[in-house]
């Protein structure tokens, strides 16, 4: 058996071919849709992140901007940043990367983000919206994941998940994505006793810790789809997931590689996000100006 390779690029591909005719019509009324990027420090793979970010705004015609902030930017000036950012009708999207330097607090500036330019879905108000199962942009990595098993053909309903990590970013929101769609959910972590055997009774397996080669065959179950959310970069530069890929690939009947899985679908649904945003902010915005003329007639 050799699982068949669930191709991110694609679907990534297929989402942001989808987003060129509403940019064009929010461009030819006016509306140029805009992510704001905030880079603090010199971490090479934020850069690269924010970079690879920045092409793709380029590629669909939308706006970018970069914020580079020096490692020993305060509190009090990010936080300053993003209030401006939150005022500039221009900008739509608002994504501070992470992980921030030591000594910044990120729960306090992502909570700052206006809920409206909160396209990375990490603000507390988007966070209780998906809690509640109320409409709000969804964090674009766990939402690349469904989009990854919708494409696939894979329903989640009535199937047991196991969510591999129990972060803000990846893996508490996935598990009530999954929940969403009816699958059975275990979350997984650092004090999980016999990982291996959890893993195991899952029928879609999702890993997102950080630690490459950390699900090897042994603890997969025949024909499970695995998602591989870890990204890692070894010693030779390269990058590897949370998944031994070689012998995983021989008992799952789906597989995601790293890279060309997961992560594309991240950066497609930023966009996705941002346009949205802009759509709806410049709806609020023609719907306010309409209500100032109507009062005044």
């Amino acid at each position: 058996m050799s699982a068949t390779i669930i191709d991110g690029k694609k679907i990534a591909q297929d989402i942001k071919d989808s987003l060129v005719d509403r940019i064009q019509d929010l461009k030819s009324a006016g509306v140029e849709p805009c992510l704001a990027a905030v880079l603090v420090g010199d971490d090479p793979a934020s850069q690269k992140y924010v970079a690879s970010k920045g092409r793709v705004c380029e590629k669909l015609g939308m706006r970018r901007l970069v914020h580079r902030l020096p490692a020993a930017t305060t509190q009090q000036e990010l936080r300053d940043l993003i209030d401006s950012l939150n005022a500039d009708r221009s900008v739509h999207g608002i994504l501070v990367q992470l992980p921030l330097p030591r000594g910044l607090d990120a729960k306090e500036i992502m909570s700052r983000i206006s809920p409206e330019k909160d396209v990375d879905g990490f603000s507390p108000v988007s966070l209780g919206n998906l809690v509640l199962d109320r409409p709000g942009f969804l964090p674009c990595t766990p939402h690349g994941v469904m989009k990854i098993l919708e494409s696939a053909g894979v329903d989640p309903s009535g199937k047991h998940a196991v969510v591999v990590g129990r972060s803000i970013i990846v893996g508490k929101p996935l598990a009530l994505l999954l929940l969403r769609k009816n699958a059975t959910v275990t979350v997984c972590h650092s004090k999980t006793a016999d990982l291996p055997a959890v893993c195991r009774t899952a029928d879609i397996l999702c890993v997102a810790v950080g630690k490459p080669g950390l699900v090897t065959a042994d603890m997969v179950k025949e024909g499970a789809v695995v998602i591989d959310i870890g990204i890692n970069v070894t010693a030779q530069g390269e990058l590897t997931g949370d998944v031994d890929f070689a012998s995983v690939r021989r008992k799952a009947v789906m597989i995601t590689p790293v890279p060309g899985g997961v992560g594309p679908l991240t950066i497609a649904l930023l966009m996705h996000n941002t346009v949205q945003a802009a759509g709806q902010q410049s709806s609020r915005r023609f719907m306010t100006a309409d209500a100032y003329a109507g009062d005044g007639n």
